[in-house]
């Protein structure tokens, strides 16, 4: 009987220690999954390159927004050609970043890296620039700027400038003739603010009163810019009332183009360009540029903050904007010490 009770006890002891080894390891996934859900993020983020200041500030801006959130940042410069970018993408994949975010040089071309990194199971954004892709769950969430928006903006200036300064048509007609300088040749930006401008004008009232005379790609670059505005001098020098340019790069190279054929810009040629970068803003404060409509280059803190919900498997919109405003030369003096960029 007394050994029956000694047995009776071992047996009784293992089960007890068996219970609380269980309920330990019990709790142990708990603790692996708490810490797994705290682990340093990696982002893969592929930039089109260093074409202007705006391109500078946003990349300044995603920096150091990736170091403040305590993201890991895996960084390319395509240098303004989508093969590099395919590149780097497929090398984030490679390296199995958590998540990957590009601003694409052009809309097109996308689909068969994008599907390598859906079947990898790593999440893109598609920040500041719009794609166009067979399947839209290719991507996750699109951060940046309406460039759609900011061409409408440029119209409604423009038609409303020109009636309150009283304003007639430097070649005598009825018209005032528009020359643009258009952003790189497919890009998602040049594309919507082009169109943006262009459905603005047609739903006008005042359509009547405007003409494009003249339209050609000026690379995002201020030296480019300049190159093209004085073509379009030489050939109608007396004719162009009013500059749009897609960037303020080239408003500023279109500038000393303009300068240098013995015209005043900003006066005999009424300038408003697209960005808001502190060059335009001392070029409005100096006479030479009449407007700037603001795209906002300091995505860094919500494409970090997007990200983090991405991978919490949080709800996120499809398409996140930031806010912009409208600058015209009249409060260029009191805004520039405020401007980050």
């Amino acid at each position: 009987m007394k050994n029956f009770k000694k047995i009776l006890s071992v047996v009784l002891a293992t089960m007890m220690m068996v219970l609380v080894v269980g309920c330990s390891s019990g709790e142990k996934p708990k603790e692996e999954k708490a810490a797994s859900s705290d682990k340093k993020i990696t982002m893969g983020f592929s930039q089109i390159g260093a074409e202007s200041e705006w391109r500078t500030a946003n990349t300044e801006s995603v920096k150091s927004a990736a170091q403040k959130a305590g993201v890991t940042l895996q960084f390319s410069d395509a240098q303004q050609k989508q093969e590099n970018q395919i590149k780097a993408i497929r090398s984030f994949i490679a390296q199995g970043v958590d998540i990957i975010a590009f601003v694409p040089i052009v809309e097109t071309g996308w689909d068969t890296v994008l599907k390598e990194a859906k079947d990898a199971k790593i999440p893109v954004m598609i920040v500041d620039r719009d794609v166009k892709l067979s399947d839209e769950s290719l991507f996750v969430a699109k951060i940046g700027t309406d460039s759609v928006a900011e061409g409408k903006k440029v119209f409604a200036w423009i038609d409303e400038y020109m009636a309150k300064q009283n304003k007639t048509p430097r070649d005598g007609g009825s018209k005032f003739n528009i020359a643009v300088l258009e952003g790189t040749v497919g890009s998602s930006v040049a594309v919507g603010r082009q169109n943006g401008f262009k459905d603005a004008m047609t739903a006008s009232k005042n359509v009547d009163k405007y003409n494009i005379l003249l339209s050609q790609t000026g690379e995002f670059t201020r030296q480019k810019g300049q190159e093209v505005m004085e073509s379009f001098l030489k050939s109608d020098r007396d004719k162009i009332d009013v500059l749009f340019a897609h960037n303020d790069d080239m408003a500023l190279g279109a500038i000393q183009a303009i300068e240098a054929a013995g015209l005043k810009p900003g006066k005999d040629i009424t300038i408003i360009s697209i960005d808001a970068v502190k060059g335009i803003f001392q070029a409005m404060i100096d006479g030479k540029a009449n407007c700037t409509v603001e795209c906002n280059p300091l995505q860094g803190d919500l494409i970090m903050e997007t990200a983090k919900k991405i991978l919490k498997n949080e709800k996120v919109e499809k398409h996140v904007y930031v806010e912009e405003g409208i600058f015209p030369a009249d409060v260029a003096a009191k805004v520039l010490p405020e401007r980050k960029y």
